[in-house]
């Protein structure tokens, strides 16, 4: 990949500046945030995995946790058993992210480009399909304005290798207001049915990308 300049460095420029600003306003809302999870969810209120980022290397994301503890005693093993209607409510506004800025203040994430999967199906993308490791994850990107939920596999990692090759300032403008837009209607949040995302686990294996990631 060939860097793009200026756009890589305004981009970074921006991406500390809103990202570490949007932290330091919402510091007390995360401080509820966190005793909400703790009282509801046990502990700890921070869920933390390692996902691949920039050339595939791995980073650990941060966000709230949105789902209980596997307890077998109870039965409560399922990602549809953990995930409450808190848990729900924390990803349907999106407050779950907030902890995930710090990724970005740090430089393992930007606030757009395509999401930080699983380090397990860095093996499972085709040549082309794997391109979407050469820019930084984002919190939202262009694959997510297009209705996440509902998309094939394929056609999500068309749209983040889309990015990839056709990244700007002003596509940046529109995702990032478009996921406004799609936070406020609360759209786009899960699938009836699912409480997480259906398994990549490669072509000729195609199931909807759609749900949830787990916490």
């Amino acid at each position: 990949m060939t860097p793009r300049q200026p756009y890589d460095a305004v981009k970074r420029l921006v991406d500390v500046a809103a990202a570490g600003s949007v932290l330091l306003l919402t510091a007390p809302l995360q401080l509820v945030i966190a005793a909400l999870v703790r009282r509801n969810l046990g502990s700890p209120a921070l869920f933390r995995q390692q996902r691949p980022g920039l050339y595939g290397k791995p980073f650990t994301l941060v966000k709230f946790r949105t789902m209980r503890n596997p307890d077998v005693a109870r039965g409560v093993v399922s990602d549809a058993d953990r995930l409450t209607g808190f848990g729900k409510w924390l990803r349907s506004t999106s407050l779950d992210e907030l902890p995930t800025l710090w990724n970005v203040v740090k430089g393992d994430m930007s606030l757009v480009g395509p999401r930080p999967l699983l380090m397990a199906y860095l093996g499972r993308y085709s040549p082309e399909q794997i391109r979407r490791h050469e820019v930084r994850p984002g919190i939202t990107g262009l694959a997510q304005v297009r209705g996440r939920n509902a998309m094939l596999w394929a056609d999500k990692f068309t749209a983040d290798v889309e990015y990839v090759t056709t990244r700007s300032l002003a596509l940046d403008i529109r995702i990032v207001a478009r996921t406004v837009q799609s936070v406020l209607r609360r759209e786009g949040i899960s699938c009836p049915g699912e409480a997480t995302m259906a398994e990549f686990m490669g072509n000729g294996h195609e199931v909807t990308a759609a749900c949830l990631e787990p916490s």
